[in-house]
This record gives C-alpha cells, sequence and structure tokens, in this order.
C-alpha cells in the first residue's frame, strides 16, 4: 500500500507560480514511478508530468511543456510540481499518483496504469 497526500493548491492570478507537493508513505518510494495529472469540471482526468524512479526522467503534456517542471527527493519520500507562468486553463483538481510496477526508466502516461491516487488539491488560476 502507499499513501499519498498533496498540499500547495490556492487561488493564483494568471502569470503566477504555484507549487504542489506530493509525500508518499507506504513501499518504497524509491522504486516508484510517479505522475501528477489533473481534472478540470466536466472533463477527464489528463496527465501533466511524470517522473520515473530509476532515472528521474521527467515528461510532460504538450499544454505544460516550458512551464512546469516535477521533481522528486527519494530521501524525503517527496514529490513536486512547481508550476510557472500559469495561465486560467491551468484550473483544476491536481493528483498525485503512484505506480510501483513501473520499469526503472518507465512514465506511465494513463491513469489506468496508476494503482494508487491521492486526495487532490485544487489549483484555480484568475485572470
Amino acid at each position: 500500500q502507499v499513501q499519498l497526500v498533496e498540499s500547495g493548491g490556492g487561488l493564483v492570478q494568471a502569470g503566477n507560480s504555484l507549487r504542489l507537493s506530493c509525500t508518499a508513505s507506504g513501499r518504497s518510494f524509491s522504486t516508484t514511478a510517479m505522475g501528477w495529472f489533473r481534472q478540470a469540471p466536466g472533463k477527464e482526468r489528463e496527465f501533466v508530468a511524470g517522473i520515473s524512479w530509476g532515472t528521474a526522467i521527467p515528461d510532460y503534456a504538450n499544454s505544460v511543456k516550458g512551464r512546469f517542471t516535477i521533481s522528486r527527493d527519494n530521501a524525503k519520500n517527496t514529490v513536486w510540481l512547481q508550476m510557472n507562468n500559469l495561465k486560467p486553463e491551468d484550473t483544476a483538481v491536481y493528483y498525485c499518483a503512484a505506480d510501483p510496477a513501473a520499469e526503472i526508466a518507465d512514465i506511465p502516461m494513463t491513469t489506468y496504469e496508476y494503482d494508487y491516487w491521492g486526495q487532490g488539491t485544487q489549483v484555480t488560476v484568475s485572470s
């Protein structure tokens, strides 16, 4: 079992930044691929960013490339999502997810590949 707790959401104006955190407890975080997803009202949950566990290689959705950065610290069991130059279309509930079955360099990008999810944190960007 893996428990995930997100924090850092809030209300910001367009152009500003937020940093989301996700702290994991339970089985080994250091061998678990991590991802961030988001879900806006009336829309499906979508991949935002992911990071592998062995090489810490990141990958991003095209809509956030160049603005968002995912990082992890295995010693702290934590993954972060730094979000810069936020836009109103980034407004959503953001979820942290864990895939303990991922291979060393894999970055799962679909919801069904992740076994564990956090409770979500609301990000609202005003124009």
